[in-house]
């Protein structure tokens, strides 16, 4: 398995790509092509273009949550896609695999809306949907997670806004990760984890049935975090002991370098190519 990083907030050194604070990842396995989240903007497509990544034979397209930073690139997507058919091109739609809630209205005082642009009525005109709150299969190595159970007392705390039609705070429940399993283990691969990180592996290691994690990629959502939840989340990786762990995205500085006082922490930008044996 190959996973390129189209978006993130930096990019690697001497590669020159664009970032922006916002993430998107392609994961190749044999012949199957997924993208998971399209970031803020159209880059995640200039960077695939520089790359030589090609996004026109997509088998998924997975949203970890319904947010600016990871949905607000599905406009570009479709124009590309739009374009492709007018210029008689060879193409194929991603099927759509997300939660229920990932098209719902997100706002809060100041921001009118900070959730998809786009609506499901309006997504199901362009891309077949698969939307649900269990767990998928997309082949017999990758599973998309659906609803991560909020297990722990330390994550999962902060609330972003209301969703259309409710009174209540809205605390992601949309908020979902790809496992895939290889022989030595789990690669965990994560949006911005408000499900909690450790909620979010904890959970993986249940649906796939695997104990033993090799790495995980992502955002863990580690932002100027309470001393209750970054101890926590310490102590969780100090007794997991992934093989490394690539933290990225929504994980600040001070986060990093407490993370990597416990675990094997690798850097990550735009342009990295990890690859995984089975």
């Amino acid at each position: 398995m190959k996973i390129t990083v189209l978006v993130d907030n930096n990019t690697l050194i001497d590669r020159y790509f664009l970032a922006e604070p916002g993430l998107s990842l392609l994961i190749e396995d044999e012949e199957l092509s997924v993208l998971f989240d399209t970031g803020y903007s159209d880059i995640f497509l200039t960077n695939a273009g520089k790359m030589g990544q090609d996004l026109a034979a997509l088998d998924y397209l997975v949203l970890s949550h319904n947010h600016l930073d990871h949905t607000w690139g599905l406009d570009p997507l479709i124009k590309y896609y739009t374009e492709l058919r007018i210029e008689q091109r060879p193409f194929r739609l991603p099927a759509v695999v997300a939660h229920p809630e990932i098209f719902v209205s997100v706002s809060e005082d100041g921001f009118n809306e900070f959730g998809s642009l786009l609506s499901e009525g309006k997504m199901a005109k362009h891309f077949p949907l698969r939307l649900s709150a269990e767990p998928q299969a997309l082949s017999p190595r990758l599973t998309f997670l659906g609803e991560i159970p909020r297990r722990n007392d330390f994550e999962a705390r902060t609330a972003f806004g209301r969703k259309e039609g409710s009174d209540e705070a809205d605390y992601v429940r949309d908020d979902s990760a790809l496992a895939y399993r290889t022989d030595r283990g789990l690669v965990v691969i994560t949006g911005c984890s408000h499900a909690g990180i450790c909620n979010t592996i904890e959970y993986a290691r249940e649906v796939c049935g695997e104990e033993r994690v090799v790495d995980v990629i992502g955002g863990f959502h580690l932002q100027n975090p309470s001393q209750r939840q970054l101890e926590g989340t310490l102590a969780y990786l100090d007794a997991l002991q992934p093989e490394c762990v690539h933290a990225c995205h929504c994980t600040d500085l001070a986060s990093k370098i407490a993370l990597s006082r416990v675990v094997r922490l690798k850097e990550v930008g735009v342009g990295l190519s990890l690859h995984y044996a089975k």
